[in-house]
């Protein structure tokens, strides 16, 4: 059973995970040209004794496989290809956890150091985005289950104009 019905109200889930796909490789396309353009602090939570260099390169192969995933949603999609919409699907839910467990961490650090302006925004936008990109997750997910139901149902019970 799908969680969503339909795409902001009004688009079917097939479009709303094409406009994921799209928006995936755009934003990743973009952080790799503001990566390498901007001087950005960039740290990491966990391994915090790498230099700074290793870490751009750390997230530029994260956007470059983010591009790839995005495209394979976007092929499974055409396709009706569960098989390629499939790592989007996990990998989805993975980065909505990081997402939100880096905006929560950033906001901390943000209120610990005394500069709670940084810390509020980053918290209402940081959790926002985490929003809307779960939202996303939810429209693909949604329009995953509905090709998995059709894969399962076999090649005889689908309808006649999906069949192969």
């Amino acid at each position: 059973m799908t969680v969503l019905k339909t795409f902001c109200r009004c688009g079917s889930l097939r479009t709303g995970t094409l406009v994921a796909g799209v928006a995936g490789i755009i934003l990743a396309i973009l952080g790799i040209i503001l990566l390498f353009t901007i001087h950005v602090d960039v740290r990491t939570i966990v391994i915090d004794w790498l230099p700074k260099w290793i870490v751009r390169i750390i997230m530029a192969i994260n956007f470059a496989m983010t591009i790839l995933i995005s495209f394979l949603l976007i092929l499974g999609v055409i396709k009706r290809n569960m098989f390629l919409m499939l790592p989007w699907v996990l990998l989805g839910i993975m980065l909505a956890i990081g997402l939100l467990v880096s905006v929560i961490y950033t906001a901390v650090q943000y209120y610990i150091d005394g500069d709670t302006l940084n810390g509020t925004f980053w918290i209402v936008f940081g959790l926002l985005s985490f929003v809307v990109y779960l939202y996303m997750w939810l429209v693909v997910y949604s329009f995953f289950v509905i090709i998995k139901e059709e894969y399962d149902r076999g090649a005889y019970t689908k309808d006649p104009f999906r069949r192969k």
